[in-house]
């Protein structure tokens, strides 16, 4: 071999050739974090890159969020999107590198000595993110976009005033399980006003106060709030975002302090509502006959443990949200084959359902629903029985049959997904009677071993295989789960 072969064999042409951009721009069209760090480990300057290509960051709750947030602000710069996640642990590095092992004990020797003089409360503080930390992440992270706090106990009011004063380009805010007070949600609305989306799962700190004056600062982006186990956010919190925030499109309700009211005014003031999903046992069909009457953009709509809504709700829902693909009807006792009926005949768009635990459904309702709704996608049924005894967990079960599955067969031929659990009333027919041998590899010739809790009609479900097989050539099997 040539001097001249060995030179041009050992050049590194990549790096010659390529400027920063195009590998930049590589980096970021990379979706794997293992493939990414791979690249990171190439050579220096793809490692430099690299970080600066990152444009997230997710931290658990081991070794110290704080000192963490201190230490990746310096080596990712481009950041817009950070997660703290106090339920999830992080494993640290067992070895930095041999040549770097002594700067990687040095930080754990620099950490236990810390951790050393503070008391045994503190110590367990410093695994968990503080308003200290929320601050240096506000100084360093200035273009931060989308931020989740998920759990992070320790932070207060305090941490989110300076978020929103450092961070006013702050679309997303996620504060599950935050203990934060009404004075940072309101700094917050006051700041960021390009605020979209906001999640108060389990915030017990907040009340109608930091909600009503958030929703006034960002009347004009927000579009996404979720609420739950905010004992005292109340009707008040919903009726200033009806009034204020006619962008809002998606609203996720999980609360006892929430009627009709609250419902009401939001169904009235956003007709942009296009997600919507419930667990209100203090809320009736009156909400959702408003639902129907104003949301006519509604696509997806999910109820869930519901003792006041009855089909008079649903036929609202059937009769003005003609745009609805997704429902989920989730122990709904008082739901009925007419009610579904209703829905069937006025949302022809429908491609989801997922009925679980509504007793009085049963195959009247899904025939209207296969006759009708012939886009189907994915059908999830379930019946389940929340008595104490295991001896009753069988005892109410759905009407569901093999009519109500076969007309679903008949006429929706882009199903691809269907799971039928604890379905009895569907029978099971000899094998013998199988007209479609070569469906044998899925399984379905063993219904007894694989079917515990269903006596199912093998030959119904071969039809309906047959039907839905033309959308599934690749994948040789349709995605069916029976329990």
């Amino acid at each position: 071999m040539s001097p001249r072969t060995k030179s041009m064999r050992c050049h590194d042409w990549i790096n010659t050739l390529l400027p920063e951009e195009i590998v930049l721009e590589i980096f970021r069209r990379l979706d794997s974090k293992h493939t990414r760090d791979a690249c990171s480990l190439v050579c220096k300057r793809w490692l430099s890159l690299e970080r600066l290509s990152r444009t997230t960051l997710r931290i658990g709750a081991s070794g110290n969020p704080d000192f963490f947030i201190h230490l990746l602000s310096s080596r990712f710069p481009n950041i817009k999107t950070i997660h703290i996640d106090e339920r999830l642990s992080i494993s640290l590095p067992s070895q930095l590198g041999r040549k770097r092992r002594k700067s990687g004990s040095s930080y754990f020797k620099l950490h236990s000595v810390f951790q050393e003089d503070m008391p045994e409360a503190e110590q367990f503080d410093s695994y968990c993110l503080s308003d200290l930390g929320l601050i240096t992440l506000s100084d360093q992270f200035p273009a931060l976009e989308r931020l989740s706090l998920i759990w992070c106990s320790n932070v207060s009011s305090l941490g989110l005033v300076s978020l929103s004063l450092k961070c006013s380009l702050l679309k997303s805010l996620d504060l599950q399980g935050c203990y934060v007070g009404d004075g940072g949600l309101a700094a917050i609305g006051r700041c960021c006003k390009q605020l979209q989306e906001l999640n108060l799962r389990f915030c017990e700190g907040l009340s109608d106060v930091g909600l009503v004056e958030l929703a006034e600062g960002c009347s004009k982006s927000l579009k996404t709030l979720g609420v739950a186990a905010c004992a005292k956010i109340t009707d008040k919190s919903l009726v200033a975002v009806g009034s204020h925030c006619k962008s809002l499109e998606t609203l996720s309700l999980d609360s006892e302090c929430i009627h009709n009211d609250g419902v009401l005014a939001v169904a009235k003031g956003c007709p942009l509502l296009k997600v919507l999903k419930l667990q209100c046992i203090n809320v009736t069909d009156d909400a959702l006959i408003a639902v129907g009457k104003y949301c006519s953009s509604l696509e997806a709509l999910a109820l869930y443990s519901f003792q006041r809504f009855t089909d008079r709700g649903l036929c609202a829902i059937g009769a003005g949200s003609k745009k609805l693909k997704n429902l989920t009807l989730s122990d709904c006792y008082f739901l009925s084959d007419q009610g579904l009926g209703s829905i069937a005949t006025g949302c022809k768009e429908l491609t989801h359902l997922e009925v679980n635990g509504c007793h009085n459904i049963g195959s009247v309702g899904l025939e209207a629903i296969g006759r009708s709704c012939t886009c189907f996608g994915l059908i999830f049924l379930v019946a389940t029985d929340f008595l104490t005894t295991f001896s009753s967990f069988h005892t109410s079960l759905p009407q569901v049959g093999n009519k109500g599955i076969m007309a679903i067969g008949d006429n929706c031929k882009s199903l691809a997904d269907l799971s039928l659990r604890f379905c009895d009333r569907l029978k099971y027919s000899s094998p013998d009677h199988l007209r479609y041998p070569s469906f044998f590899p899925l399984g379905l010739h063993k219904p007894y071993l694989l079917f515990p809790h269903a006596l199912v009609d093998l030959s119904m479900l071969i039809e309906l295989f047959c039907f839905c097989w033309h959308n599934h050539n690749e994948h040789h099997e349709l995605p069916v789960t029976l329990a």
